[in-house]
């Protein structure tokens, strides 16, 4: 479709969102003052066109126009308020459905009258209104959570802390502290004093060793460029591990050449030289403690369906055969199901991140849900199956949306336990 077409059929959109909308907030206020009436409507229409006019003006300015941060929070202003409309919508169309019904039944049967706004009132509030009010009160809820995800969920970091018994774990390695970060996302941040408090918190759990399992970046390299001397100083004895994601590869953005987007590959690998980690890419590596040894093994990013794959795990187990025990770094959670499950059920553990938990989603009191639970079944804290464990990180970052509703920003603590 041409571009221009497309933003005026999506501006129309837009519009006729407002508009439904503001017909149940122009029937719920009906009963106000004037005066007050006039406020209320000053601010809905006012507030709407600086949502309207800042969508325009991010289809017309040039890309680099506002820096990542301003941009991020701008499209952040219009994405939520509309998710937010769209929610009054839902609940209108129920109710506009049923009145539509109705009116359709009170033509073809003439005991039942024609549904108008003075038939459908019954005893206390009429259930028109009180539809109308449920809506517009849940979309002015949704709004205010999504405004609290930005000013306090983002950066509201969780320590997990989690015991997984392996059955053939060395002795040397029973206690072992493990501390996981993934999906940093830098190119995402807004808060530099807050990121430097969350590594904080991972360094005074003292771990014995460290993981990071990919997407460092949005897209470019140079976006890590300000955060380097914050994540240098995650740290432990046995060292930091580290693996790539799907977005570190540069594939979500639009190099001028493929030499362009191939520097920036290098240049992220030299980022985690930087930052003093050791970048895993289909490779293994022993880790040594009192003269015992397990195997580490680090992929390249492989997803199941449409992601990229380009993690080759058999080239990275070549040489594991005699390890009692192999650790697995695999971005995507959904590598374990696709290929690690099936065909190597010599890895006992694998550490994944990718999904965020969606950053939205529910965990209190034993209730865990998300909507991305609905595209992988593995997408938050442990699983097991048939012996082997995979941990997936709900992620130190964020991407998109600039906050975090109920799954909150993690920082893990694993501790290996010989069963």
């Amino acid at each position: 479709m041409n571009r221009t077409l497309f933003f005026i059929l999506l501006t129309v959109v837009l519009f006729g969102i407002d508009w439904y909308v503001w017909q149940a907030l122009r029937f719920v206020i009906r009963n106000l003052s004037q005066p007050t009436q006039r406020w209320i409507t000053l601010a809905y229409w006012g507030f709407t066109s600086l949502t309207l006019f800042a969508y325009v003006m991010m289809q017309f300015l040039p890309a680099d126009f506002f820096n990542r941060i301003t941009r991020t929070f701008i499209i952040a202003g219009i994405a939520i308020p509309y998710l937010s409309k769209l929610l009054v919508v839902f609940f209108l169309l129920i109710d506009d459905v049923r009145r539509l019904i109705q009116w359709i039944v009170g033509h073809f049967i003439p005991s039942v009258a024609p549904v108008t706004p003075t038939t459908m009132a019954e005893p206390g509030i009429p259930r028109s209104q009180f539809l109308e009010t449920t809506a517009l009160v849940a979309g002015t809820a949704l709004m205010g959570t999504f405004a609290f995800g930005i000013l306090s969920g983002a950066h509201d970091y969780r320590i997990r802390r989690v015991k997984v018994v392996l059955k053939n774990l060395p002795k040397a390695f029973h206690g072992m502290k493990i501390a996981q970060l993934s999906d940093i996302h830098s190119g995402s941040f807004f808060n530099k004093t807050a990121v430097k408090g969350g590594v904080e918190m991972l360094l005074r759990e003292k771990p014995d060793i460290a993981f990071f399992t990919g997407d460092l970046v949005n897209d470019r390299a140079v976006e890590v460029k300000d955060y380097i001397n914050i994540f240098e100083k995650v740290k432990a004895p046995l060292g930091v591990h580290s693996t790539l994601g799907n977005h570190d590869y540069g594939d979500y953005y639009q190099w001028s050449s493929q030499q362009e987007k191939d520097r920036n590959l290098a240049d992220l690998k030299k980022a985690h030289q930087l930052l003093g980690w050791n970048l895993m890419l289909d490779e293994n590596r022993a880790i040594r403690v009192d003269n015992e040894e397990i195997g580490l093994i680090g992929i390249q990013n492989w997803g199941a369906g449409n992601f990229a794959k380009y993690g080759n795990l058999d080239k990275a187990c070549q040489g594991t055969e005699d390890y009692p025990v192999k650790i697995l770094l695999s971005h995507d959670p959904s590598h374990w199901r696709a290929q690690v499950l099936p065909k190597y059920n010599d890895i006992d553990l694998a550490f994944a991140g990718h999904t965020h938990g969606m950053q939205f989603g529910v965990e209190v009191a034993g209730i865990k849900w998300s909507p991305v639970q609905y595209r992988y079944k593995e997408w938050a804290g442990l699983y097991t199956e048939n012996n082997q464990h995979l941990y997936v990180n709900r992620g130190f970052g964020y991407l998109g949306y600039p906050g975090r509703v109920g799954i909150l920003p993690e920082i893990t603590i694993i501790e290996l336990v010989k069963g």
